[in-house]
Order: structure tokens, then C-alpha cells, then sequence
């Protein structure tokens, strides 16, 4: 089995992203406010929320290089994530961030090591498990991702939009038809 390190890692983060940039280059300016049901995030705030949650694993897993949240103010950094998201709200301000902290996470993760990935990070009560490696924390980064773009691309189909991502599948099959 071929092993999957900072490399694998940082290919597939980009692509990610690659499919990120894509929607929110998709989703007119005008349809950034829609959003499906008043307790729903709107676009710009979800894509503004991708960004700024990208931004702070970065300082935080790699900037800061914590290896513990035992003891951290969480709560703060997270009313400091919720401010930053407020105030990401221009379209182009927002793909801005999006293209510049996807790419810094796509250069780290170019160059870590295996022993950078297999570093322990622990956790306090009651997050469990208590103890996560730094490979599964990266992961979370663009699994968080995936999870936010499936709803941009239903907000997408809501909109009367066809996802690219769709789109290209259809055109494949189209032309395995052929």
C-alpha cells in the first residue's frame, strides 16, 4: 500500500479548494445573501466561515504549532473566528481568502514530514477521543471543506445552478456513450 503523506495530503487539499473556488466563482454576486431557510448560513457566510476556519487551523496547527487545547481559551478564538466571519462579506474579499489560505495550506503540506503528521495533540474533557494525531487534525481541515461545499452545491440546485462538478460528470458519460 502506497503511503499517504504530506504530499497525497496537500494534492487533494487543493483539489478540494480547486472545487471550493469554483462554486463560489459560480454562485452569482447577487445570490451570495440567499439563503435556503432563515436559520440556514447564507453563501458569503458559508464561504466566509470555509475560509476563516481554514485561516485558524493554519495559525493554530501550524503557525502555533499547538499540541495540547488543554487550557486554551477556546471560547475566545472562537468569538474571534465569529468576528473575522462577520466581516468577510465582499464576494471578491472572500475568494481573495479563499485562493491565499488554501494555497498556504497547500505549501505546508507539500513539506511536512511524517514526523510532523504523527505528532499527538490532546484534547480536555469530554472531546473524545482525547488524543488526536496531527495527520487526522490536517484531514479535518478539508473534510470540514467537503462538508460546507455539499451545501453550497444544494444551495446551487435551489438556485436553478448545475453544479460543475455535475456537470463534468455528465459530460463524461455523454461522451463514454458516444
Amino acid at each position: 500500500m502506497k503511503y499517504y503523506g504530506g504530499k497525497e495530503l496537500a494534492r487533494s487539499f487543493r483539489v478540494v479548494r480547486k472545487n471550493t473556488l469554483v462554486i463560489a466563482e459560480e454562485i452569482p454576486e447577487q445570490h451570495y445573501s440567499f439563503r435556503p431557510s432563515p436559520a440556514s448560513r447564507s453563501v458569503a457566510e458559508i464561504l466566509s466561515h470555509i475560509a476563516v476556519s481554514s485561516r485558524a487551523n493554519y495559525e493554530n496547527l501550524i503557525v502555533e504549532h499547538i499540541q495540547t487545547f488543554i487550557g486554551l481559551d477556546f471560547q475566545s478564538r472562537m468569538r474571534e473566528r465569529s468576528e473575522a466571519e462577520r466581516k468577510l462579506v465582499a464576494r471578491e474579499e472572500i475568494l481573495a481568502a479563499l485562493r491565499r489560505d488554501g494555497e498556504a495550506w497547500g505549501t505546508f503540506l507539500d513539506g511536512v514530514t511524517e514526523d510532523v503528521l504523527s505528532e499527538s495533540i490532546t484534547f480536555p474533557e469530554p472531546i473524545e477521543p482525547r488524543s488526536k494525531s496531527r495527520f487526522e487534525m490536517f484531514l479535518q481541515v478539508k473534510e470540514h471543506e467537503m462538508h460546507h461545499r455539499a451545501q453550497l452545491m444544494v444551495y446551487e440546485r435551489i438556485l436553478g445552478l448545475v453544479p460543475h462538478l455535475t456537470r463534468e460528470r455528465e459530460a463524461h458519460m455523454a461522451q463514454a456513450r458516444r
